[in-house]
């Protein structure tokens, strides 16, 4: 799969967009609430009013959305002959400005043909810009979407997503609260180290992984204790690009396979659900990954050389441990609320996501699921 967008990267990237809207009348702006408030996205609102005829604004997409916010999106528009739709925020934003990029051509499948797998043909120019540095939707085929009656999630996926321009531009991303900040960074790593690790990775999507990787370990921390170091905020915004572009080449596995329920029926946020299972389903699957492991960890900034490739592996999977433990992400799913009698609607659910357990570098049945989310209920382990 080829990625064609032209990234526009640094701080103000934003301040001159005119060579990009040359010749564009109808825009169509999708956001939230939140950040349509932010400085520099009122700037950007600004400047698109100057120079172009028709600009309308969506700020109604919520978290983690489902098909039927964006059918109601959709209903909602004044018009949909745009010939530019520009997504400005987080995943859900992305995804929701790659899904209209598609619905407002003329003749294109509608959002039900979409989730039946029909594939689109073409899109409307668009625009990403994120403003959390995690989930990489700027980057990759996929557009995710919660199936409230079915209690899980489903994704949409086509190159014909990926967008035309994305900006990467740190000052957008200084308003991220610290929780937002730590659990969209851990989801940028899990995209990172699942792609490496994937029975599907290749050389493309592990260069990716490796670039992305050691920009995340140097910079995911000191956004948390500096939240206006830019440079470290540019570096993650770059660390989640490239988290995305592995999956656009390669594919996540046990991290998100077992998240997903999570997210579908209990609601937890994307970012958390990964956190909490990523020590836990890289411990699992260490033994068939230990050279990777290895690779990965000569990465972190304060990596022992001396040590072989097996005890890389496993320091590998402590730094993880410590890691969410330090950004204070939840580490148990007890503390959230879920007790262990959901062990078996969760181990059915997260079985069911085949399209991602394919890509575990080993063999997976439902006892190594249920053993895994065990872990997560720390009172059944004493």
């Amino acid at each position: 799969m080829n990625i064609n967008s032209t990234v526009i990267s640094g701080f103000q990237a934003l301040n001159d967009l005119s060579y990009l809207l040359q010749g564009k009348e109808k825009a169509l702006l999708v956001t939230d609430k939140n950040i349509e408030g932010i400085p520099a996205v009122q700037s950007l609102i600004a400047q698109l009013k100057q120079q172009i005829s028709s600009l309308s604004i969506v700020n109604s997409v919520p978290p983690e959305p489902s098909q039927h916010d964006v059918a109601a999106i959709v209903a909602a528009l004044p018009s949909t002959d745009v010939d530019l739709v520009i997504g400005v925020g987080g995943g859900s934003v992305l995804d929701v400005a790659k899904l209209l990029s598609i619905l407002c051509v003329d003749g294109a499948p509608n959002l039900d043909a979409l989730l039946a797998g029909e594939k689109p043909q073409t899109r409307t120019t668009s625009l990403l810009i994120p403003t959390t540095a995690g989930t990489g939707s700027e980057a990759t085929p996929n557009a995710i979407l919660a199936i409230p009656e079915k209690e899980t999630k489903v994704g949409i996926i086509t190159p014909v997503m990926l967008p035309d321009y994305v900006a990467l531009v740190p000052e957008l991303t200084t308003s991220m609260p610290p929780h937002i900040a730590s659990s969209t960074g851990i989801d940028a790593l899990c995209h990172l180290i699942e792609c490496f690790t994937a029975t599907v990775a290749n050389p493309v999507s592990d260069n990716y992984a490796l670039i992305g990787m050691k920009k995340l370990f140097a910079s995911l921390e000191t956004t948390i204790a500096e939240p206006g170091n830019l440079e470290a905020r540019l570096n993650m915004l770059w660390a989640s690009y490239y988290g995305g572009a592995s999956i656009a080449h390669a594919g996540t596995h046990l991290v998100h396979a077992m998240s997903y329920p999570l997210g579908g029926k209990y609601h937890l946020p994307h970012g958390v659900a990964n956190a909490i299972l990523l020590a836990p389903c890289m411990r699992f699957v260490r033994p068939a990954a230990v050279s990777k492991f290895a690779q990965a960890y000569d990465l972190l900034p304060d990596a022992d050389a001396t040590l072989d490739e097996e005890a890389k592996s496993h320091a590998l999977v402590e730094y993880f441990a410590a890691l969410v433990k330090r950004l204070k992400l939840p580490a148990s799913l007890e503390e959230l609320g879920i007790g262990p009698d959901h062990l078996p609607y969760l181990v059915e659910a997260a079985l069911d996501v085949q399209r991602l357990m394919k890509n575990v570098p080993m063999k997976v049945g439902a006892d190594d699921v249920r053993n895994v989310y065990l872990t997560l209920f720390p009172a059944l382990n004493h």
